[in-house]
């Protein structure tokens, strides 16, 4: 069952005394189940932050964090997690590096062997099983960090940048994926981005991240029709919403 994240008075600052940073909050936010959440924001604004603390990969120095109601102060295991650079290993081919995912995890890799035949399938990598990830475009390396961080069927999802270094072709054929991912299971995600367009496209909602220190100022829902095609790309209310957003970000002096 998809978890729902309460995140309470949570702020971090890096180092201490004079020389101390603070990168992000304290910020109060509920990610409902089941839904596609976008922290959106410029470079800097302590987005990645937020998601390691959501992912118990780093602490908070203030306030707390609470997958439905259970404190998270450790690393999450019942989680996926997939960043810019994806974590492939280049000795291990695709289905292995998959696999490697449940041997993390203490899981037996044979009964999922399945379940990774229909990842790959699903983001049209079946034929790629055996190769090795410098065989692959980086299009595909991301298709294959996709299947990672499924393998182990997650209910929460937790994305960073995973599209920024691909090229514009790719990105959109890539979002399609995540979002026939997402329809068809319903995870509770969690998606931290810079792209407006990109954010529109994917979310129920999108959370307005102000530069550093990064406060979460606006919440905005995404009433679009699923999926999100190229017909929804180009409707009025889809400009809209990227206009309107445009226009916070201007007001913040990064646009």
């Amino acid at each position: 069952m998809a978890a729902t994240i309460d995140i309470k008075s949570l702020s971090k600052t890096f180092g201490t005394g004079p020389q101390a940073v603070h990168a992000f909050g304290p910020v109060d936010l509920t990610i409902e189940a089941g839904s596609f959440v976008s922290l959106l924001g410029p470079s800097g604004c302590g987005k990645s932050t937020l998601m390691l603390m959501v992912a118990g990969l780093l602490e908070a120095s203030e306030g707390a964090i609470y997958f439905d109601g259970e404190r998270v102060g450790a690393p999450r295991t019942d989680i996926g997690i997939m960043f810019q650079d994806n974590t492939l290993v280049p000795w291990r081919s695709v289905e292995g590096n998959i696999a490697l995912q449940l041997e993390l995890r203490g899981l037996d890799p044979k009964p999922y062997a399945g379940r990774i035949r229909d990842l790959l399938r699903s983001v049209k990598l079946d034929g790629f099983a055996a190769r090795h990830p410098y065989e692959l475009s980086g299009g595909m390396q991301q298709r294959a960090a996709f299947c990672q961080a499924l393998v182990h069927e997650p209910e929460t999802l937790l994305f960073d940048e995973p599209l920024g270094k691909l090229d514009a072709m790719t990105r959109e054929s890539i979002r399609t994926d995540l979002q026939a991912l997402w329809m068809t299971r319903r995870p509770t995600v969690v998606f931290v981005t810079h792209s407006i367009e990109e954010a529109v496209q994917l979310s129920s909602v999108v959370c307005v991240v102000t530069p550093r220190p990064g406060r979460i100022e606006r919440t905005i829902e995404i009433d679009l029709p699923w999926p999100r095609d190229m017909e929804v790309k180009a409707s009025p209310a889809f400009t809209r919403y990227v206009h309107d957003i445009q226009g916070i970000f201007r007001d913040y002096g990064v646009l």
